[in-house]
């Protein structure tokens, strides 16, 4: 409430000067001055005046603020940051010191493995790296797309995309194995597709996950080690999408 005030005082004094300074006759009735209880006076230290930057003179446009940085493309290939001969500092340089560590991830039947991880406290930019050496944290090994994260991978690879769209890129239908106990099943063969011979740099390993409202049923008949194609009428029973995207050396 004194704040709201003191802009009122502030800007009626500065008129009533301008004024002034112009010869012109003040108009005091014109001026209003706030009721203020005993308890409400102004001292000196109440007074608070905007910061320099903000003082512009009428009609002159706001000072312009630095633009911020492009972040790094969220964007995995087989090259630059990412390419064979890369390491956790090549990771630090292009995307910050602050934004990676080296830790504890999970590795297959419980186990853990030690990985260089990329915004590892935001689980949409979170991308995992582990290296041919955990001790010189060098040679890119295996690069990891998982959980809610949003990086990409060559040729739009993404989390969430449907079979029928992967299908699409991959120029025809595809072969999985059966869906796991956690809702996965594994690209077994691109039955010759383009992402057969889709890079010579690195490996493909995709997962694909069904629609956790698929029934029980429905999932339990697209369960095991067998291997079925993409279009059978099984498998789109339970919607599957991508749920993991491995690039590998």
């Amino acid at each position: 409430m004194i704040q709201r005030w003191l802009c009122v005082l502030l800007a009626s004094g500065a008129a009533a000067l301008s004024a002034a300074a112009a010869g012109q006759p003040l108009r005091v009735a014109q001026i209003q001055q706030p009721q203020l209880r005993d308890d409400e006076q102004i001292l000196p230290s109440q007074i608070v005046r905007p910061p320099a930057a903000a003082r512009t003179a009428p009609g002159e446009p706001a000072p312009k603020t630095a633009a911020k940085p492009p972040e790094p493309a969220r964007a995995v290939a087989c090259a630059g940051s990412f390419a064979k001969d890369s390491g956790h500092l090549k990771l630090a340089q292009a995307y910050g010191s602050q934004n990676i560590t080296f830790a504890d991830v999970d590795g297959d039947d419980g186990s853990t493995l030690k990985a260089s991880i990329l915004f590892p406290k935001d689980p949409k930019r979170r991308l995992e790296v582990l290296w041919d050496d955990d001790t010189t944290r060098a040679g890119t090994r295996m690069i990891v797309i998982e959980g809610q994260s949003t990086w990409t991978a060559p040729k739009g690879l993404h989390l969430g995309l449907p079979l029928a769209a992967l299908e699409k890129l991959n120029g025809k239908p595809l072969k999985l194995l059966g869906f796991g106990k956690d809702g996965m099943a594994p690209i077994s063969d691109w039955n010759g597709g383009s992402f057969s011979t889709w890079s010579s740099d690195c490996k493909l390993g995709l997962r694909v996950k069904a629609d956790p409202k698929a029934s029980a049923d429905a999932r339990a008949a697209v369960a095991g080690e067998m291997e079925y194609l993409s279009s059978d009428a099984a498998v789109r029973a339970v919607k599957p999408v991508v749920g993991e995207i491995l690039l590998a050396y």
